[in-house]
């Protein structure tokens, strides 16, 4: 049943003017598309070829680089016939979320609003989708993977895609230009004071290339790393019986402990062995372990 009857005569009259649409855009955009293709990793496992960013900073040149707002939800890319996880697993999504999508590739995050991250990871995660929860989630799509341009060049084409898609939970993300590195930070001020988690930056100029680069640069108030779970440590005094802190691995090899940030029922069932963390940290000590470490989830790749 379609969740949205209200756009449904809306659609119907609209439908041969959105196929029109993306037929001229299949036409215009054909003659710079390459068809993406999946990487195998050491693992052997499917993944996404999705551009990475790195951490920002000051000494770039700013007025190369177009601003958006980092979404906090899950990374999702789609293929022009499925839906991937970063992890390259496939996501089961409701027919009508994903009905009229070109066979273009996108790529753009599964966003329930600020502060719905694990409301997200747990509509993508289920085998059998929930129509109620897809309900409340939205594709913001940020870049066109396949199209050979630059990103200033492949920014309208995405535009005029998404517009024709016609949905109203597929949107694509609001790109901006900040003239200087302190209207950047009053910006990134702003966005977190309203839920956001931070800023993307990325250079006009830029190729989309399936890797990490300072072509995409994220920006957030507190830095943030991953690690692997090497070991459970007991937990003493309040905390006997229980997880005390996670031994974790940086991917230099290092080692620390992570020992805040757990809610009593993170404690109760840690992270499992092996898993990937995520944690807050401000800055790092003279031998590069992460000052002030703080646990802020277990990262889902799905």
């Amino acid at each position: 049943m379609n969740p949205h009857p209200e756009h449904a005569m809306r659609t119907e009259k609209l439908f041969p003017i959105r196929i029109v649409r993306l037929f001229l855009i299949a036409l215009i955009a054909s003659c710079c598309m390459q068809e993406p293709v999946f990487a195998l990793d050491d693992n052997a496992s499917r993944r996404a070829p999705v551009m990475l960013a790195n951490v920002y900073h000051a000494d770039i040149d700013l007025h190369a680089y177009w601003v958006s707002e980092k979404y906090d939800g899950i990374r999702a890319y789609w293929d022009g016939k499925t839906l991937w996880t970063r992890g390259g697993e496939a996501i089961a999504v409701p027919a009508w979320f994903v009905a009229g999508w070109p066979e273009t590739a996108l790529d753009g995050e599964l966003w329930a609003g600020r502060g719905g991250f694990s409301d997200a990871v747990s509509t993508a995660r289920r085998q059998v989708p929930d129509d109620i929860a897809w309900r409340k989630m939205r594709f913001m799509v940020f870049d066109l993977p396949a199209h050979a341009g630059t990103f200033d060049q492949r920014l309208p084409i995405l535009q005029t895609t998404v517009a024709a898609i016609g949905l109203p939970w597929v949107q694509s993300v609001k790109q901006s230009r900040v003239s200087d590195h302190r209207s950047l930070q009053k910006m990134l001020s702003t966005v977190t004071k309203e839920g956001g988690e931070g800023l993307m930056l990325h250079r006009g100029a830029s190729y989309y290339r399936a890797e990490r680069n300072d072509d995409l640069l994220k920006l957030k108030l507190h830095d943030d790393a991953e690690a692997r779970v090497i070991a459970h440590i007991d937990g003493k005094g309040k905390h006997a019986g229980r997880l005390g802190a996670l031994l974790v691995e940086m991917p230099n090899g290092q080692r620390f402990k992570l020992g805040t940030g757990f809610s009593d029922a993170q404690r109760a069932q840690p992270p499992m062995l092996g898993s990937l963390v995520t944690y807050r940290f401000r800055g790092v000590n003279d031998s590069g372990i992460p000052r002030f470490a703080s646990f802020l989830r277990v990262r889902e790749d799905l």
